[in-house]
């Protein structure tokens, strides 16, 4: 698969092509790896995981050095531009892999390194990035700074089990471009469908998200980008487009 195919495949296909478990890979790019530890933070539920999957490629986790064939591939982190060994690897994760999952914000949509220049890396001339979608196809996006451990296994399982139900936010988050207050602002409470539950306000790590007068207050100087104010609201998912249609108003 190349960047230009737009064809998603299932975990399904995955499976069937790699026999009784899945072939996983885990890349990291720029980041501060708090996705790679939340990841391993799995180690108490690690048997379910390895009698599922076999991790066959990761900084860390395993000894290879040439990359092989993967059914999935996680990336945390963005696309350093100034850094070409990252841009290759990344593009030839995405020839080797059949499904690629942008793990944690940086990866989903650039995330704090997209609105911060220099400084805050150990070579700070490195300043330019771009979340994975800019560069390659991605095909599913696991929001958080950092992801849940229960959220990344919950989906390395549903794809095992071929859970297309539960994967099907995940493979819809890929389409957004940013990921701040700034879209609940504009895509739920703008748009009058918010319902004051407070689950946006419950995600963020950071309470950039809270909530007064039953409704969510944004703090746009707290916000990190990492887009679970917007993924955990209940009507994030609301097909708004549709509703609109079939009242007539476009």
């Amino acid at each position: 698969m190349n960047s230009e195919d737009n064809t998603k495949k299932s975990p399904a296909n995955v499976k069937q092509n790699s026999g009784n478990k899945l072939k996983i890979g885990y890349i990291h790019l720029s980041g501060c790896t708090g996705d790679l530890m939340s990841f391993t933070e799995n180690y108490d539920e690690l048997v379910d995981l390895l009698d599922a999957v076999d991790i066959v490629y990761g900084q860390t986790l395993v000894d290879c050095w040439e990359m092989p064939k993967m059914d999935i591939v996680l990336i945390e982190g963005s696309v350093c531009l100034e850094d070409e060994h990252s841009i290759k690897e990344l593009k030839e994760a995405r020839e080797k892999s059949d499904l690629l999952v942008a793990l944690g914000s940086c990866a989903c949509t650039g995330g704090f390194t997209v609105y911060a220049k220099g400084g805050q890396k150990a070579q700070p001339q490195h300043s330019s990035f771009l979340a994975l979608q800019h560069l390659v196809k991605v095909d599913m996006a696991i929001p958080g700074c950092p992801p849940s451990p229960q959220m990344i296994k919950k989906v390395i399982l549903a794809a095992v089990n071929n859970d297309m139900d539960y994967l099907a936010p995940f493979m819809k988050f890929t389409e957004n471009k940013d990921a701040c207050g700034c879209d609940l602002q504009k895509r739920i409470i703008n748009q009058s469908i918010c319902i004051g539950c407070g689950a946006c306000a419950a995600a963020c790590p950071t309470r950039a998200m809270t909530m007064k007068d039953g409704r969510p207050s944004f703090n746009c100087d707290r916000c990190v980008k990492c887009g679970l104010c917007y993924y955990q609201c209940t009507r994030s998912w609301w097909p708004i487009d549709q509703i609109k249609k079939e009242m007539g108003l476009e």
